[in-house]
């Protein structure tokens, strides 16, 4: 299925380096972020700014706050909600953003030690956890937790982070090519195992699709979000997550005899097999996958709702049907592994209450919850950001297709929000026994070593 613009494939290619160096400086985990383009014309949804029942401080009209951004692709958008806020409330919202090569936490670390602290901070949440004890102001108070009581995160029993969006992952399929190649339509709901998910892509490779799945040989791919399934899947909860950490830290966990250990490995060798890179793993190129979908050279692409910018960019509409398939593990059908995706709040906004003026400290803490209550607001962080809104009082739902079916699993409670809290270097190193995994130069006992010998020295 290869009706697209090739101008379009074109353009996608002559981007990649810079696409690619973006995805690692997104999100330290890899979240691929692709930083707005000042020259570039896009669309945007509109804002109806006649309806703003939100009450504003007029005391704290003149005030300036500073907003540190290391979510790339939405720093124009933040720019524009910047402006949004002051416009309404006379505080001004300077964003600044993580620049290429630098790593949140150590950006933001850096203004402190520097006496220049950011009022706001976008985070990982392993940096947010790592930092609030003694830099954030403790936000367990504040109104929106009431409304993201589900994605909060909690530090000695207190809240000290505000859930920017939820993203998620699994394997990406693409219907229109499915439907196609099949020759009947595709109903995503008929895979509820491994096997069928195995016996589906046999199905393809009989039909000529030999090698249906796109997979990512980035460390920050296969070490997090691939290789961290075997903490999340324990119970599908951040706590279930962090008590497989514990034990393996402690030399309690046997990941030889851990079943989720076997499972993920015997999903991850299924990934393999129809890999469209099996002959050259290390060769493959990230945004050649985004193009490969689209034009339907294969059906599937394993990654998160981030990866729509890269879709969009090799040619993907919005009106295309694209959906997620869980990570398969087992043939258990009642596992919910094999009926949920994982989903949970990705990025979150610590407030400095170290350097910060209780002003500063205050217009904030009132633009957070502008995110949340204001008509404006509710929809600039949906429609202006495209991301999944994490409170439950937002109305507006995502337009793109891989965000929108987040949304709609989030919704359904088809999606699992476990998120595990890993060290800084979990996917450098363990991505890299990955790699060697990937790619035959070490079997699954060598792979398995590797794994608890890093825990071992945490």
């Amino acid at each position: 299925m290869r009706t697209r613009n090739h101008m379009k494939r074109i353009a996608a290619a002559a981007l990649a380096a810079v696409v690619a160096a973006s995805a690692l400086s997104g999100c330290r985990f890899g979240f691929a972020s692709d930083p707005d383009d000042p020259n570039e014309v896009k669309e945007t949804e509109p804002i109806d700014t006649s309806v703003d029942t939100f009450a504003y401080d007029d005391s704290l009209a003149g005030t300036e706050i500073t907003l540190l951004n290391s979510k790339a692709e939405i720093q124009t958008a933040l720019e524009e909600m910047g402006r949004a806020f002051e416009e309404k409330s006379g505080v001004h919202v300077e964003v600044m953003p993580v620049t290429d090569g630098d790593s949140p936490y150590t950006k933001v670390v850096s203004l402190y030690n520097s006496g220049d602290a950011p009022t706001m901070a976008i985070l990982d949440t392993t940096d947010v956890i790592a930092l609030a004890r003694e830099k954030a102001l403790d936000l367990s108070q504040e109104p929106w937790t009431k409304e993201g009581k589900d994605y909060l995160t909690y530090v000695d029993g207190k809240v000290y982070s505000f859930p920017l969006c939820i993203e998620g992952r699994g394997i990406i399929y693409r219907k229109e090519v499915l439907d196609e190649v099949l020759g009947r339509e595709f109903d995503p709901q008929s895979i509820t195992t491994l096997s069928e998910f195995k016996a589906l892509l046999e199905e393809l490779r009989a039909a000529g699709m030999e090698k249906p799945i796109s997979l990512a040989k980035e460390d920050w791919s296969l070490g997090a979000h691939h290789l961290q399934y075997i903490y999340e899947t324990y119970d599908g909860t951040s706590e279930g997550a962090a008590e497989v950490i514990e034990e393996l830290k402690a030399g309690q966990l046997d990941l030889t005899k851990y079943d989720r250990m076997s499972q993920f490995l015997d999903a991850f060798d299924v990934l393999m097999e129809y890999n469209v890179a099996k002959a050259d793993p290390l060769g493959a190129d990230y945004d050649e996958m985004a193009i490969d979908l689209v034009d339907g050279k294969t059906a599937f692409w394993f990654n998160g709702n981030w990866a729509w910018p890269n879709l969009e960019e090799a040619g993907a509409d919005k009106n295309d049907e694209y959906g997620f398939l869980p990570y398969f593990m087992n043939d258990d059908p009642e596992d919910f592994v094999n009926r949920q995706i994982q989903a949970s709040p990705s990025k979150q906004v610590m407030v400095d209450g170290q350097m910060a003026t209780e002003k500063e400290q205050a217009a904030a803490k009132e633009f957070l919850n502008w995110i949340v209550y204001s008509e404006i607001g509710q929809q600039m962080l949906v429609k202006t950001c495209a991301v999944v809104p994490p409170f439950s009082n937002n109305p507006y739902e995502p337009s793109d297709p891989l965000s929108r079916a987040i949304y709609e699993r989030v919704q359904s409670g088809d999606a699992f929000n476990a998120s595990a809290i890993v060290p800084n270097d979990h996917w450098s190193i363990l991505g890299a026994a990955m790699q060697k995994y990937l790619v035959g130069r070490s079997d699954r006992a060598e792979l398995i070593a590797s794994i608890q010998d890093y825990w071992l020295q945490q």
